[in-house]
């Protein structure tokens, strides 16, 4: 987390798309909101593990059907959830 922080801050500096007064600052904040979104994606997709497992039929983790169920689940958590990740 702390590569993909530092460096995204590094980017926006460098081509002048934000000003960074304190690097440090920022660079811990940066790290939060990248921690955070993680956590965020990982509970969605328990969430949408959880909601495949409990169907009956026993669909196969990596067969077609498994990803099309995977993707609707997803978008519907993330309509619940009010998110877009």
């Amino acid at each position: 987390m702390l590569y993909l922080a530092r460096e995204s801050l590094v980017r926006l500096r460098d081509e002048k798309l934000a000003e960074i007064p304190n690097f440090q600052v920022a660079l811990r904040h940066a790290r939060e909101l990248i921690n955070e979104w993680v956590e965020r994606g990982d509970a969605i997709d328990l969430a949408v593990r959880k909601k495949i497992a409990s169907l009956k039929r026993g669909v196969v983790e990596g067969s077609a059907e498994w990803s099309i169920l995977y993707r609707r689940y997803r978008e519907e958590e993330l309509r619940k959830r009010n998110r877009s990740y």
